[in-house]
């Protein structure tokens, strides 16, 4: 049996597994870690969650990770994945509560404090404001930024009535953004210091109640656009608020933090009919 813990990042679930001595793979034999991944994170069938975090061994920093979307696909960060597997790390005595840990996008910086994680992000890059892009013969005005995977961003005055989903595919999936593909943000700007993010993420395919990653691409977008000062409370889908400090620099950002809860749900122990058709 594989044990495991499941956690929330102000509602974004995911499966943790200290991976450090290869139990995943000894459990699971000729099956792919990817068949694995989408097994146990499809919802009602298994476990289900957004995406399915595996501890790692790094000779760079206090532990590494593999990340997972609950479609399978492996990418280079998430925000709020990132709070859980530090303060996963730290309840299991694999890594002080303050640590570092080292992800595709570069090594991450994380602080935990109580059920609060403060999480340094790497410098985002590939900035791209006011561009155009057309669904369904409507022109959009939109903006984009890698804050260690890629977001578009785009201001919707009526954020409730929105629909995330469709438009939000539409991006995901458009042409400009291929061989990979975008997460997608839907905006509205409260104040200098508060804004709403609704966000379509890639690799769940669908709204999620939160995206840490995309909360951070939103404030530094909005920041660009002189809208935003540092400190922006983010608030999510799920109604949590996260917390976006950054410092604006003659050539973009620097000493970028996302904060927010990362609250243990349950722990447990797969058993193999889980993964197993």
């Amino acid at each position: 049996m594989i044990e495991f813990c499941k956690m929330s990042g102000s509602g974004n679930d995911f499966i943790l597994i200290d991976n450090r001595q290869r139990q995943v793979e000894a459990a699971i034999g000729a099956m792919s870690v990817v068949d694995f991944v989408q097994e146990v994170s499809t919802p009602k069938i298994s476990v289900g969650a957004d995406g399915l975090i595996l501890i790692q061994e790094s000779a760079k920093a206090d532990f590494g990770w593999r990340f997972f979307n609950a479609d399978g696909s492996e990418v280079e960060m998430c925000g709020n994945g990132g709070r859980c597997a530090a303060r996963f790390a730290n309840l299991k005595g694999i890594a002080p509560k303050k640590m570092s840990f080292e992800t595709v996008a570069g090594i991450i910086d994380a602080e935990v404090k109580g059920d609060v994680v403060k999480l340094r992000l790497t410098d985002p890059f590939d900035l791209r404001t006011d561009e155009t892009i057309r669904i369904d013969s409507r022109d959009y005005t939109v903006n984009s930024i890698n804050t260690g995977v890629p977001h578009v961003v785009f201001y919707v005055e009526d954020l409730d009535a929105f629909d995330v989903f469709y438009i939000g595919r539409n991006i995901r999936y458009h042409d400009q953004y291929q061989p990979r593909g975008t997460n997608a943000n839907f905006v509205k700007s409260l104040d200098r210091r508060n804004m709403m993010v609704r966000t379509y993420e890639r690799g769940v395919e669908d709204e999620t109640l939160a995206c840490g990653t995309g909360s951070v691409a939103s404030v530094l977008i909005s920041a660009a656009k002189g809208l935003v000062d540092s400190p922006v409370a983010v608030q999510v889908k799920s109604g949590e608020k996260l917390n976006i400090y950054f410092e604006k620099t003659s050539t973009g950002f620097e000493k970028i933090y996302l904060e927010g809860k990362a609250k243990v749900v349950y722990e447990g122990r797969l058993w193999d009919e889980a993964y197993n058709k």
